[in-house]
Formats: C-alpha cells, structure tokens, sequence
C-alpha cells in the first residue's frame, strides 16, 4: 500500500486535521461556500460602482459587510456557547441561503438600488456575524486540541484558496452574464455545507447547568477578555490592522477602475492576486512562525501590507499592481491567522466562542470604520492618497508592538480541572439564592508574605476573570500569620459556575499557595449566605460548614 497518504496527515502535520472526517467533509463544503461568498462579493461591489457614482457608497458595500459583525458577534458567540453550535451555524446558513435568494431575484427583475444593495449586504452580514463565532468554535469539537492550530491555518487557506479564484470567477460571470449570475451561484454554493451540518449528528455531553441568561454570558465574555492581558493586546492590534489594512480592499474597485483603467474582469484579477498571496502566506506561516516571534510575524505582515497599499496607490502599471496584491494577500492572512490562532488557544471551551465573538468585533469593527474613513479620503483626497495614508498608518501599527507586544503562543491545558463537586449544604437553598459569600483561610510565615502576594495577585485576576465578585485580601491583626481570602457570588448556580470554569493552567496558582499554606491541614474555607435581619428563621439551619476549596484541594477542586 502506497504510504504518501500517512506521511501528509501524520500527527503534527499541516494537514493532520484532516485525519477527521468531519472536519475535512465541512473544510471542502466551507471551501464552496467561501468561493460562492466572493463571487458575491465582486458582483455587489461592481454593480454598486455600476450604479453609482459615488466612492463612499463603494466603499459602504465593504462596511455594511463588516459592520453587523461588530454590532452582533458577541451576542452569536454568547448564544454558540450555551447551546448547540451546530444548530446555530445551520440557521445562519439557512438564513443566508433565503437572503442569497432574494438578492437574486431583486437583481435580475432590475429593482436594485444602492441603498437596496447595502440593505442585503448587511443581512449577508449578519448571518456572517453569527455564523462565524459558531464555526470557529466548532473547530474545537471536529479536532483534538494538538490539532487545533493547524486546523485553524487549514481554515485560513480554505478561505484564501477561493479568494484566490473566486474573484476571478466573479469578475467573468459578472462581465459576460451580470451581477445577478454571481448572486445566484452564490445561493447554490450554501447547500453543500446546509446538507453537512443536517448529517452530522456529533455527541453532545450532558449539560449539568442551565444555559446563561444572553446578558449575563455577554458580561461573563466581556469580562474575561478584559481579565486576560494576552487577549486584549491581541483585540488592540487587530482592530488597529483592520483599521488600516481594509482600505485596500475597499478601495480595490476604484484601484482597478480610476488608478490602472481596467474592468470587472481586471477587478478580479487584483482581487485573485490577493487571495492567492494569502495561500501562499498560510503555507508559510508554519516556517515563519518556527524562524520568527509572534511579534516579529505581525509587524512583518503591517510592514508588508504597508508596501502592497503604496504600490497601489502609486502604480499605473497593470501588471504591477497585480502583483503587489500578492504581497498584500500575504500579508494579510499572516496577521489574521497569528491573531485568531493566539485567542483560541488562549480561551477555554466555555467562553471561546464569546472571546473568538470579541476579536471578529475588534478586527471587524476596525474594518468598518476603515472603510468609510477611507471612502471619505478618496473621495475627498483621491484613491491614491487614501491609499497612502493608509500606508503610513499601518507603519505606525507595526510601531505599536514596541509598546503592545503580542505573546508567544503557548499550548496552555485549558481543559475544566473536573474535580469540584458540588456540597452537601445544610441550608435549604435554591439555584438563585444569593449573595454567596466564601473566605479562605491561610497560615503564611512572615518571610512568606511577598511570595504569598504576588501569587494572590494572579488569583484575584482569575477569581474576578471567572465571575467572583468584590475580591478581597485580609489580615488578621491578633495574629498576624492568618490571612483571609474573601469574595462573592451573585447567587449559588453562579458559584457552581465559578468553579467548573477552572482549568488545568489555574491549578498552578493552587499548588503554589498549597505549598505556602503553614496549616497542618488544607486552607480553611467557608461558603456563607448572606441574610438581613428577619430573615425567616428557617433558612438558617446551620453555619456554612467547612469544605475545601476547588482552588486548594486537589480532590475536590475544578
């Protein structure tokens, strides 16, 4: 039997990920759908420019894409992880099939406006706004975790081998048949994935809690990207890259059409060179990222995008400005992968689609507003120009790792500890009962005590990240080696909460206090209620007893 097949999937390999079936069954159906999606994509942009005058409604067909995407992400990414993803990812197809639909029928019978035309881009938006937080999270359930970052490298060239043709493609049926033929390719392509998802019957774990109520996973969300230093710097140099990197694709029908007088034919090839750079870039990515820091990976991506956004700006030349977009495709999926890959890799099942929701906000709300900033400067300065200005901006982004370095990317275990169990209480309380109040008893030796801090400085970041409120260190002053670690929870499912969102990587900061901890037994821990005076009387049974903490026992811990 031939071994080739082995060697290109063997574990550890670029494409390792396709070793799964299904994985690799929604990889190709994504594929078509990404090629429908572009060709889409050339069709409105042209036929906006072909009904229009005007560069700021050109450049609003890229905004009006990208901006549901911002405004909705994270309420997608919130609802991806409490409930089933893949019912979540099967609607947004099926609403951008009937959206796909109508666009067609709208162009063919010529009742197309532009403000018509900006309408359905922004629903094509929307179904992209939550169907992206939901595939992407999904990945994590098609591969193990080894997998996971060549999984996502995988998804990026999918994407950029279709930009690679798709545009072309778009620009020809766009030329010899009209806009409305791409539209309607575009409602075929979503099939093939609808009919994988309805198949696919993936087992689903019990769920022990009730799903969070939309507001509060959107808080909890919001809350541990703030509570993780890593995933923020990650949100501020993406948004600052989409910023400025999007005017290039903004301004891509205006480059091909005023700066080299070409058509929708031309149009396509800028757009192919683009994507076909990006493919390029995603095979290299793995040999850059082994040559290279993550930080040094991004600011050569700005650094390069820099260069692609001046050729353009300043070519008349054809054939040059083709293929600078190779460079600029390049460029683009090195940056956007590093930044994806690092955020999924950085974020627990629990909130990964909330977190992966936060990136696509920052990195595409960067896109909108980058959009009609530099629809307005060329339609004020000139393409050139904005095309320039744009250029300079992504140097200084480039600059801003001096100041916001990304971090290396560690495999962290993020896996749930496992280990809580919920106590035997002897208060009669009910999931919504609240506020909980638990303390945590420490013996430190003096000589102890900055060690103790700076690790209690890590764990309050993890308390709080993990939904612990008004976080608090004491000390006792009749006996001083006695300290006392004290913070709430709105109400007991909250708590339980709290406790199985512990991972693997959080253990750490437990064994290091455990091996501080003076006691001849365990931290001492209480779990309170609190009460107002008349209170019936029946609640309070008995004091909150003593049970280990899931932080300190390694039995009962998660």
């Amino acid at each position: 039997m031939p071994t080739e097949p082995k060697t290109l999937h063997k574990e550890g390999s670029p494409l390792s990920p396709f070793r799964h079936r299904i994985f690799l069954a929604v990889w190709v159906a994504s594929l078509a759908s990404n090629l429908g999606g572009l060709i889409q994509s050339v069709g409105a942009a042209w036929l906006m420019a072909s009904i229009s005058t005007s560069a700021d409604l050109v450049a609003l067909v890229q905004a009006s894409t990208t901006l549901p995407i911002m405004l909705f992400s994270l309420a997608a990414g919130a609802i991806a992880d409490n409930f089933d993803r893949r019912k979540l990812m099967l609607a947004s197809q099926l609403f951008l099939l009937g959206v796909s639909i109508a666009l067609t029928m709208c162009a063919y019978f010529g009742l197309m406006t532009p403000w018509l035309l900006l309408a359905f881009t922004f629903l094509v938006g929307c179904g992209t706004a939550f169907n992206g937080p939901a595939w992407q999270s999904l990945v994590g359930e098609m591969v193990p975790r080894s997998d996971l970052p060549a999984a996502i490298a995988l998804n990026s060239m999918g994407f950029n081998i279709a930009r690679s043709v798709g545009p072309a493609i778009g620009g020809m049926i766009v030329a010899t048949i009209g806009a409305f033929a791409a539209f309607a390719v575009n409602a075929i392509s979503y099939i093939g994935l609808i009919l994988v998802l309805v198949r696919w019957r993936p087992a689903m774990p019990p769920r022990v809690l009730p799903p969070e109520t939309l507001g509060t996973a959107m808080a909890a969300g919001i809350r541990y990207v703030a509570m993780s230093p890593h995933i923020g710097v990650v949100l501020l140099r993406g948004a600052v890259f989409g910023l400025a990197a999007i005017a290039v694709q903004a301004l891509m029908p205006l480059i091909a059409r005023d700066l080299i007088h070409g058509g929708p034919f031309t149009y396509g090839l800028l757009l192919g060179a683009f994507g076909a750079g990006a493919v390029g870039g995603a095979f290299l990515s793995t040999r850059l990222r082994q040559a290279l820091s993550l930080e040094a990976l991004v600011r050569l991506a700005f650094i390069g995008f820099a260069i692609c956004a001046t050729v353009a700006g300043l070519s008349a030349f054809p054939l040059l400005t083709i293929a600078t977009m190779t460079l600029g495709g390049a460029s683009w999926v090195l940056a956007l992968a590093s930044f994806n890959a690092t955020v999924q890799l950085s974020s627990p099942r629990w909130v990964v689609g909330r977190a992966l929701a936060l990136y696509q906000m920052a990195t595409f709300g960067g896109m909108a507003v980058g959009s009609w900033i530099w629809g307005a400067a060329a339609e004020r300065l000139g393409t050139a120009d904005a095309l320039l200005i744009s250029a300079a901006v992504l140097v200084a982004g480039a600059a801003l790792g001096l100041r916001f370095a990304l971090p290396e990317m560690k495999t962290l275990n993020l896996d749930p500890l496992n280990r809580w169990t919920e106590p035997d209480i002897k208060v009669d309380i009910r999931p919504r009962s609240g506020p909980i109040v638990i303390t945590i008893e420490y013996i430190i030796r003096e000589q102890d005590v900055v060690a103790f801090f700076a690790i209690m400085a890590e764990r309050k970041r993890i308390r709080r990240r993990d939904g612990a409120r008004h976080w608090t260190l004491l000390r006792d002053l009749e006996n001083p080696e006695v300290w006392i670690e004290r913070y709430h929870s709105p109400t007991w499912l909250e708590y339980v909460r709290h406790n199985q969102r512990m991972t693997h990587a959080d253990a750490i900061v437990s064994e290091r206090l455990r091996a501080l901890h003076q006691g001849p037994d365990r931290p001492r821990v209480r779990r309170m209620i609190e009460r107002q005076t008349g209170w019936p009387t029946s609640d309070i049974v008995s004091p909150a007893h003593h049970i280990a903490d899931p932080l300190t026992d390694p039995v009962r811990s998660s």
